[in-house]
């Protein structure tokens, strides 16, 4: 069973393992799958002596929000600040963090703007903050080809389709995102169970209009969202992931990301591995974490 703790604004469901006493260690989960993510790389870091910390973000599994009138705001200041407010309330105040897509996201941010609270990080795919002013720019046609699923949740048709397809679609996304990885109906059923959350689907579709700069975010986390306009660079140790199958975010941006990173920064690639990095490669990615920690 997951442990809780309340935030000012949430339920935060987790799982803990390891040493309670143990080096602290966060790993954050993206869209859309949740916390097995890290079901094989959690023991390898408890066995290295970590007290690791995987919780469900807003919108997945029993993580819940306390009031009703809260925004169910997906935008990346709201998940980063859902961070924070995660290790401030169990006390932590200096953390390893791991994470990729939205959880990627939160980690580069509390990284970026907190560094005193990060020893060291590990990114899928980079540098993941998102430059809204620039969001209208198009991109290379293959690349909006992978993003197609964005844009269908930019309108009307695409609420409807995750709200009643919402297992098949995201079933899909995993397919053409980790296209050389063979997992079965009750490795995708186990986490597609945090998708009945009630608030699923605002905040996916939150998340993926405010990144367009297409809806207004929630207005406490205007300061925040300032700060990550200027994309603030990230100097805490980093190791940076890419898998050579990913299938939404291909590899090749390393020359454009690496600038982000003033600290000391590795970038590898994970052969035959797609998006969903620590569920397909998860010694690699506890190497990571290790290699990292080492270094900080």
């Amino acid at each position: 069973m997951p442990k809780h703790v309340s935030t000012e604004l949430l339920d935060i469901a987790y799982e803990e393992s390891g040493h309670a006493e143990g080096w602290p260690v966060v790993l954050l989960h993206g869209f859309p799958y949740d916390i097995h993510a890290y079901d094989e790389v959690a023991p390898l870091l408890a066995a290295q002596g970590a007290r690791v910390i995987v919780p469900y973000l807003r919108g997945y599994g029993p993580t819940r929000f306390l009031s009703a009138d809260t925004l169910r705001s997906g935008q990346q200041a709201a998940l980063a600040a859902d961070l924070l407010a995660l290790l401030d309330a169990l006390q932590i105040e200096r953390v390893l963090l791991g994470g990729y897509d939205w959880g990627g996201r939160a980690a580069c941010i509390v990284a970026a703007l907190y560094p005193e609270r990060v020893q060291g990080l590990v990114t899928g795919n980079g540098y993941n903050l998102q430059d809204i002013a620039a969001s209208g720019k198009p991109a290379l046609p293959e690349d909006e080809l992978r993003h197609w699923y964005q844009y269908y949740f930019h309108g009307e048709r695409g609420r409807a389709g995750l709200t009643e397809n919402r297992r098949a679609l995201c079933r899909l996304l995993w397919t053409l995102w980790s296209p050389t990885w063979r997992f079965d109906d009750a490795c995708y059923a186990q986490t597609a169970a945090s998708f009945d959350h009630p608030d699923f689907v605002d905040v996916v579709i939150h998340s993926y209009r405010h990144r367009y700069a297409l809806v207004a975010g929630d207005p406490r986390y205007d300061a925040m969202e300032r700060q990550l306009a200027a994309q603030p660079p990230i100097s805490v140790p980093t190791i940076s992931l890419d898998g050579s199958a990913d299938g939404v975010m291909g590899i090749g941006g390393n020359a454009h990301h690496a600038p982000h990173f003033t600290g000391p920064y590795v970038y590898r690639v994970i052969d035959d591995a797609g998006h969903n990095l620590p569920q397909e490669a998860p010694a690699a990615f506890a190497d990571a974490l290790l290699a990292v920690r080492t270094h900080a």
